[in-house]
């Protein structure tokens, strides 16, 4: 049977019962762990689903497949997927894999076909444009992409002639408001890593697989944890279009102030999107939140004044600084934790069943964000003829994420965003009223002129603006660009133009930017004091997810050479800790530091720095009492204060053995294993299965890192019970028993002569103010190697203390799907018999 193509050509018609064969006769499932393609796997007819697979075999490459006729159809990337339009990467169609193969992630053994590591780079559905089945068939596949990486249109184009030995294809970016310079982001070095070892907040499974899930029965499985402290919001990626496909939740986006309720024993606190608390503020708001029988929880939503049912902005802020508060409503949208449970990997769509629940006819100030079950585009026309600011789309198999993210879209109306008041006019004809707002974004830590504004606001308003400008005024315009120098601007009739001070943030929307960076039509809305001026930016379309936690930095010099021997970039510095910030912390958080700087280079002279004698942005100051008659120690405590070290040129993190909590009482202690002269790798792995039995003999837990230099560093996690001296004095026992016992293996001897063919194992690193270099953390040494944790098992199968570098670190750590260190931090062991046992 044929049926007919777009063409009026005729075709065969593809078989319903998929065929495998190729891929069953390349493989042995008896050895290899990949699914046969067996299992009967339910799908929805209106969702495809998409994999991209990172696979290490002989080379590393890319595995692109799309689901069609219930299998996936499979090309090999060599270079993998790129957002730059202008790279046209190869793509090689290989044989058709089964639906399951879609999740497989593990080790292909030796000796069988495609042998190496495989993870789930990316995932989600996919949407073809026009027919995909004559797109294959005439070798040009076009299709969007709905993923957690890869998202807007993409194409496909077979270039293979006949008789060619494989059959390639070219895959490249279609140019949308998705696509980006591969010199301003490569998707493939900032997002290495597996989506389901580590899930970046986008989609879980295809809409429609786990539809019959029971919600309540998943939020009873949901991890217990204690309830958050604080709480980052997730953040909304603007969109130029609206999406496509099913799986989405439609919103209202509102015209208000987002807000965050913690509760905890039943009392409420109100905070900000950046954490300001506002709980005194809106009092009677937090007690009507009370009224929702929550013990224990977090909810997250945004809070309006509505007029005729609907948002009004200028309404809220009156109602804030008026304080008539009871005329504020607060709509949740999501609940990220309750009653002990984390609920931020469940759905969207089970959180806010849960939710639903909750909140019910509770209260009239407290509302559920209600849904729309409408197509997008038909909701979209209906929201801007009523004359809200627009809608939200959320993906309803997306966890919550406290970033921004593509599984949060949202789609305005009119654009409109936050601007920072540089300047005023008055308003002729009425002095003590302003006529016009000059107003500006930030960018590179300038003020940069983006127009003005002269409408929206009433003459009560115009006055109060007015009386608070006058206040800042001052004699130089704060702008960075044309706006400098000008004394009168604006209108038919020109108007003096008095500068301010930029404390001030207006909402004003406007219908669109000019081409020299000015808004157009601009109406103003009414001030925000929920943002800081200095986080005032120009709102674009995010056309890329970034790495989770950390926001963008200017890197000063980034083509300096750091390194001679290998030719390493302080950029290339500054995005290896952007990358592994996430996975340092925990090594880092709250301990003090000794940093070694390299302002030059590290063939140039370096220095350590442990206290705040410079400024060290992002660094915390800790309390001089810390240790009294030293200037304050510095502790790096975000992702943020990690990257923002390395911008000013810190190469290498050392950690002391306690935490600034507890600074007198050390809660680890450390084997530092430096090899002498003459000392063969084979021996030095000898002798850390050889401390890790003393340990084991000792009744110790430990764990193991390479140094990033020549040696490797046992870790033992304690409880922080015992004082320096204690600590030290039991390490410095448990070398000398290593050392009487194998002397020909051990020195507890400092000093090149005395390790000369044997290895000092260092216990001198447990003493007071002593530190380490910290996991994850570069060596200013040639080839910057990388201080690595690893398991006892990868023992035998290291090279050396500095197997990975900068460079190559975090493409290892991308196959990594478990942490080897995970129950490293659960751990708290006492040292009394252990003790003993030495004695």
């Amino acid at each position: 049977m044929t049926r007919e193509t777009s063409k009026g050509k005729s075709r065969p018609k593809l078989s319903k019962r998929p065929v495998l064969k190729p891929y069953a006769q390349k493989r042995d499932f008896s050895i290899t762990p990949e699914p046969s393609g067996q299992t009967r796997y339910r799908r929805s007819p209106q969702c495809l689903r998409f994999v991209v697979q990172k696979h290490w075999a002989r080379r590393l490459h890319y595995d692109f497949r799309l689901e069609l006729d219930g299998v996936l159809l499979s090309w090999a990337v060599p270079k993998g997927p790129c957002y730059d339009p202008a790279e046209k990467r190869i793509a090689v169609h290989v044989e058709d894999h089964p639906l399951d193969y879609a999740g497989f992630e593990g080790e292909i053994p030796p000796n069988q076909y495609g042998a190496g590591s495989v993870i789930v780079w990316d995932r989600g559905t996919w949407t073809p444009v026009g027919d995909p089945r004559d797109g294959m068939a005439a070798g040009k596949l076009v299709f969007d992409l709905h993923g957690e990486k890869l998202t807007g249109r993409w194409e496909l184009v077979r270039i293979a002639k006949p008789g060619d030995k494989s059959e390639q294809w070219i895959l490249f970016k279609k140019r949308d408001a998705w696509a980006r310079p591969l010199a301003e982001f490569d998707v493939l070095a900032a997002l290495p890593d597996s989506v389901i070892a580590r899930p970046l907040g986008a989609l879980r499974e295809a809409p429609g697989v786990a539809d019959d899930d029971d919600p309540a029965q998943a939020i009873r499985h949901a991890p217990r944890a204690p309830l958050p402290a604080t709480l980052r919001p997730q953040l909304a990626t603007l969109s130029p279009t609206l999406p496509s496909g099913t799986g989405w939740i439609i919103e209202t986006k509102f015209d208000g102030y987002r807000i965050l309720a913690r509760i905890d024993d039943a009392r409420v606190t109100l905070f900000t999107r950046n954490g300001h608390d506002w709980t005194r503020r809106l009092s009677s708001l937090a007690a009507e939140i009370e009224k929702l029988d929550i013990s224990q929880g977090w909810l997250d939503g945004e809070i309006v004044v509505l007029r005729d049912d609907m948002p009004d902005f200028n309404a809220l802020q009156n109602a804030i600084d008026g304080h008539r508060h009871e005329a504020i409503v607060y709509f949740a949208f999501d609940l990220p934790y309750w009653e002990g449970r984390d609920l931020r990997e469940l759905p969207l769509a089970q959180r806010r069943a849960q939710l639903a629940a909750l909140v019910a006819d509770r209260s009239e100030r407290v509302r559920f964000s209600e849904a729309f079950d409408a197509p997008p585009a038909q909701m979209f026309q209906a929201a801007c003829r009523l004359g809200l600011e627009g809608l939200m789309f959320k993906r309803a198999d997306a966890p919550y994420v406290s970033a921004r993210t593509q599984s949060w879209l949202k789609a305005k109306c009119k654009l409109r965003q936050e601007f920072v008041i540089g300047g005023f006019s008055d308003r002729e004809g009425a002095a003590a009223e302003v006529g016009r707002l000059y107003l500006g974004v930030y960018a590179d830590g300038a003020l940069v002129y983006a127009g003005g504004v002269g409408t929206g606001w009433d003459s009560a308003t115009a006055t109060d603006l007015r009386k608070r400008l006058a206040a800042l005024e001052v004699k130089d315009s704060p702008f960075s660009t044309e706006a400098r120098g000008s004394g009168r601007w604006g209108g038919r009739r020109p108007a003096v133009v008095r500068w301010v001070r930029p404390k001030l943030v207006a909402e004003v929307e406007f219908t669109e930017w000019t081409p020299d960076g000015q808004v157009r039509h601009a109406s103003f809305k009414g001030l925000r004091t929920d943002h800081a001026v200095k986080s005032i930016r120009r709102e674009a379309v995010q056309t890329a997810v970034t790495p989770h936690g950390v926001a963008a930095i200017k890197v000063t010099n980034p083509e300096r050479v750091i390194d001679q021997s290998k030719g390493i970039t302080k950029l290339e510095l500054v995005r290896y800790y952007e990358s592994v910030a996430a996975a340092m912390l925990p090594h880092l958080a709250d301990r003090p530091l000794s940093l070694v700087r390299a302002p030059e280079g590290i063939d140039a002279p370096t220095f350590f720095q442990k206290h705040a004698e410079t400024a060290m942005p992002g660094l915390t100051e800790q309390p001089v009492s810390l240790w009294p008659g030293h200037a304050a120690l510095l502790t790096a405590d975000s992702p943020e204060a990690i990257v923002a070290a390395a911008q000013m040129n810190v190469v290498e993190f050392h950690t002391w053995n306690s935490t600034a909590r507890d600074i007198d009482h050390p809660d680890r202690v450390i084997f530092d294993l430096d090899p002498g002269e003459g000392v063969a790798w084979e021996t030095m792995q000898e002798a850390a299965m050889l401390v890790r039995t003393l340990l084991d003999e000792l009744g110790l837990q430990c764990w193991l890192k390479t140094s990033g230099g020549k040696g490797l560093h046992v870790v033992v996690p304690l409880a922080p019970r015992r004082n320096y001296d204690e600590v030290k004095a039991f390490s410095h026992a448990a070398v000398r028993h290593l050392a009487a016992t194998l002397p020909q293996r051990f020195t507890a001897r400092s000093g090149a002569a005395n390790r000369k063919g044997r290895i000092f194992v260092d216990y001198l690193r447990n003493g007071f103010s002593q530190t380490t270099a910290a996991a994850f953390s570069a060596r200013a040494r040639p080839g910057l190697g990388v201080s690595m944790p690893v398991s006892w098992e990868q023992l035998s199968r290291l090279k050396s203390g500095a197997q990975w570098s900068i460079r190559d670190a975090r493409e290892y750590l991308s196959f990594q799907l478990a942490d080897p260190w995970q129950s490293y931090w659960e751990t708290r062991q006492t040292l009394t018999e252990a003790i003993e046992r030495l004695s």
